[in-house]
Parts: structure tokens; C-alpha cells; sequence
């Protein structure tokens, strides 16, 4: 396939997106050709990075000086702990300002990498290669980075851009059906917030998608980065218009730390419930209009993801899921700030409802009585 180049403009960075095929091997020309120079670099690795992927970007880092940190990608790794067994190395090895930092794995190991970036002299040059689909058309591209703590999700970060981003297709191949379920999720959040003729496209192309079926799988990561590009170019700080990012995202993180980060959820998953229940939610409050709302439960259900929060919670999480929603760092005040749908492309930011409304609303999401 004929490799794709993305131009991300913002006013601290601009940098490309690769979108293509054996990306990896062309990475020296890749670098040469946007100007991106250092001698010494820390490839902060995935352990899940099939090896002799790793060993082809080694290979291909021609004259440079190399150094590796593997590093076991969870949520509970996401953490300060490990950003500070990264910048240890960066120090030891005496890495200045314009040496590099490159990250290959899925958006935890890319969230890390560029808040240790972010931090280490003020701002190490960051390369991004996202193995993931979840992270090739998401967490690599618009610089927000962070780590979790027993507080919640993302609290401790940075706004960060990286110098390049490479979405090898290749890495996809690689992964198991789960996660790429996981990256549908975000792929069919971009379609709902932004452009219902994605939307369209993906329910007549999902099953495509979902197998990694050229060209469909290029088309959708394509259309979804560009999403993401002209939200993030026109509010890179999240003072606006970037909050429709976070569609679903203010229920999925409660869900996912209400279950301590566990592999019994992944992140992807965890959207995806949460996008059902803010759709649930939009539909009781009469937000989002009946046809909008049935094509979209069909499009979740006909494509099997994941769709009931009950298999994972019941009615004694309900406290702990709330308490999680009140400390996200969405919240300006005492009440809850969610992010809706009014129709397919168009989002409703800045909602803001009371613990008591969203208790009993996911109280009787956890009973059963859900509208689908």
C-alpha cells in the first residue's frame, strides 16, 4: 500500500504521521527526510513487541547510539515508578536535550515514555511508534502523556508532542483479536463525535475492519487520525473543543479503576462500555434522538464488543464506580462533568449532573434495566 503522511500542526510542535505498510524498515530515511537527528537513543520497548520487529527498528538505526528499557505494559506500570527507572537511564547515559527518546508499544508504554520526554532536561526529542490500533489512532497522536496513582487514572501528565509518529500496519498483524477490538472502540468514538459518514462506512465495513483487511483497516486508522489531528490543532490544551475526546472516557476510567486496572477489562474495552453508557445516559435524558441511538447499539452489537457493564460490576460497585467519577480530572466543581451525544457528529461538552442523577441512573444500569 502507498504509505500515508499526516501533517499534526499545533502551537508548540509540528510533526508528521507515517500510516503504512514495513514502515520500520525505512526508518533512517524516515528521520533523514523530516530533519530528526540525535546520536544516543532509549527505545522504551512493549515486552509484548514481537522481538524481531524490535530487532528490525534496532538494525535500521543506523550509526546511533542504542539503549533498551523493557518494561511490562499494565496500567498498574503506569506509574511514576517506572517514568523514574526511565529517566534514571537518561541520566546515567548522559543523554542531552537533543538526543532521543523512542517509544514502540501500545499507549501505556507511549504515555510513559513521553511524560519521562516531557520531563527529562524540559523536553527530550520524542519518536512514537504505536504497535497497537488502539495507539495508532489514538494515544500517539495530540501529546498527552501521563501515569496513574491510587487516586485515579492520568492524574499526574503533561501536554508533550512528539517529532514523529510511524503507525506500521505491520505491528497489527501481530496482535491478538482483543485488542483489536480494543482499538475499534476509539476508531468508532471518532466516527460518533465527529463525521457521520465515517460512522456509515464503518457499519458497512466493520467486519473488514476488525480483520485488518487492506484497504479498509488503512482507511479507517486514516480518517480517524485525521479526527483527532483537526480536534487536537484546534485546541491542543483541552480548553474547548478537544473535550469531545472524551466521549465514554469519564465513565471508563471509574470502571477501570474500580477493578484496580486489572487484565479482566482493558482500556479499550472499558470506552467501549463507557460510550454505551453515555449513550444510554444521552438517550434517558433525551439528548440523543431514537434512530441515532438504535443504529448505533445495532453497530456495537452486530460488531460483538463488548456491551454490558453487568459482567464486570453490580450493584456493590456502584459507590466505589461514583467515587472514581467525582475525582476525575474533568470535574471543575462538586458535580460530574460528562461528555454526550446530541446525534452522530455531534457531541455535547461540559454536561454537568449531580452524584445523586448518575447513582441512580447506573443504579439501575448495574439492575439490568438498560434502555437497549
Amino acid at each position: 500500500m502507498k504509505t500515508i503522511k499526516l501533517i499534526v500542526k499545533t502551537g508548540t510542535q509540528k510533526y508528521p504521521i507515517f500510516i503504512g505498510s514495513n514502515l520500520i524498515s525505512k526508518i533512517s530515511k524516515i528521520m533523514n527526510d523530516n530533519s530528526i537527528e540525535f546520536k544516543k537513543c532509549l527505545l522504551v520497548i512493549d515486552r509484548n513487541v514481537p522481538k524481531k520487529l524490535v530487532n528490525k527498528i534496532k538494525n535500521n538505526l543506523k550509526n546511533k547510539e542504542v539503549y533498551f528499557y523493557l518494561m511490562n505494559a499494565n496500567e498498574k506500570n503506569k506509574s511514576l515508578k517506572t517514568t523514574n527507572s526511565i529517566l534514571k537511564i537518561l541520566l546515567n547515559k548522559n543523554f542531552s536535550r537533543e538526543d532521543c527518546l523512542i517509544s514502540i508499544g501500545g499507549g501505556i508504554t507511549g504515555d510513559v515514555s513521553g511524560f519521562a520526554a516531557s520531563l527529562f532536561k524540559r523536553g527530550l526529542k520524542f519518536i512514537n511508534i504505536p504497535t497497537t490500533l488502539l495507539s495508532q489512532v489514538d494515544s500517539s497522536i495530540g501529546g498527552k502523556t501521563g501515569v496513574n496513582t491510587r487516586y485515579g487514572k492520568n492524574l499526574i501528565g503533561s501536554f508533550y508532542q512528539p517529532n514523529l509518529v510511524i503507525s506500521d500496519i505491520k505491528f497489527l498483524k501481530t496482535l491478538p483479536k482483543r485488542e483489536i477490538i480494543c482499538g475499534y472502540g476509539e476508531i468508532l468514538k471518532h466516527s460518533l463525535i465527529r463525521n457521520k459518514k465515517f460512522f456509515n462506512f464503518l457499519n458497512e465495513y466493520n467486519n473488514e475492519v476488525l480483520n485488518i483487511s487492506s484497504p479498509f483497516i488503512e482507511k479507517a486508522i486514516y480518517e480517524s487520525c485525521k479526527i483527532k489531528k483537526d480536534v487536537v490543532e484546534a485546541d491542543e490544551n483541552e480548553k474547548g473543543l478537544r473535550k469531545i475526546l472524551n466521549f465514554g472516557h469519564t465513565f471508563a476510567h471509574a470502571y477501570e479503576a474500580s477493578l484496580g486496572f486489572s487484565k479482566k477489562l482493558n482500556h479499550g474495552e472499558a470506552v467501549i462500555l463507557g460510550m454505551k453508557t453515555a449513550l444510554n445516559f444521552s438517550f434517558k435524558y433525551n439528548l440523543l434522538n431514537k434512530n441515532d441511538y438504535e443504529l448505533i447499539i445495532n453497530h456495537i452489537s452486530n460488531s460483538n464488543l463488548p456491551s454490558s457493564i453487568n459482567k464486570f460490576f453490580n450493584l456493590k460497585d456502584l459507590n466505589k464506580i461514583i467515587s472514581y467519577m467525582i475525582k476525575d480530572k474533568k470535574n471543575n466543581s462538586d458535580k460530574i462533568n460528562l461528555v454526550l451525544l446530541k446525534r452522530i457528529g455531534l457531541p455535547l461538552i461540559n454536561k454537568e449532573f449531580n452524584k445523586k442523577s448518575l447513582s441512580l441512573f447506573l443504579k439501575n444500569e448495574l439492575r439490568n434495566l438498560n434502555l437497549d
